[in-house]
């Protein structure tokens, strides 16, 4: 299943074209400084903080469809954007205990294929936040899409 097939098109359409600008703007990007300075000029920090978002947005929109454990939600994710965000085990599950903690989703132990998982359900509180994030993403995107500066800050 695709994004399409969950969001209406043109969200399917914006969240693409931020993956493929995000993408486009990481494979151009100079070296960043030295030390811990953050380089705000660096397309690497921007995609890095909108791949994040975006990773978060989607662990919210598969487990939305269906509850899965960790390994399933990467794949889903990965299927879910065509490749664009593929959270590792390093980000999905600081971002899974944190969405426990919150109440977004909730979690069980379960034996699959002989082995003890942790799998993952959305609670009515991650449905919501799910819902918040398609309208706070949808916002983003028509800004981007009409032009930016004068759309957004104008």
């Amino acid at each position: 299943m695709l994004l399409g097939d969950i969001l209406p098109l043109d969200r399917y359409v914006t969240a693409a074209y931020l993956c493929a600008m995000a993408n486009a703007q990481l494979a151009r990007s100079p070296a960043a400084p030295k030390g811990n300075e953050v380089d705000y000029t660096d397309p690497k920090y921007w995609n890095g903080l909108i791949k994040m978002s975006l990773s978060k947005f989607f662990i919210l929109c598969v487990l939305n469809r269906q509850r899965m454990h960790g390994y399933d939600i990467t794949k889903a994710v990965e299927d879910t954007t065509q490749g664009c965000c593929s959270p590792t085990p390093g980000a999905l599950y600081p971002v899974l205990k944190e969405f426990e903690a919150g109440g977004y989703v909730t979690v069980e132990h379960e034996v699959v294929g002989g082995r003890q998982r942790k799998v993952y359900a959305i609670t009515d509180r991650g449905r919501e936040a799910f819902r918040v994030a398609v309208q706070a993403w949808s916002e983003v995107g028509a800004c981007i899409t009409a032009g930016g500066k004068d759309a957004c800050c104008g």
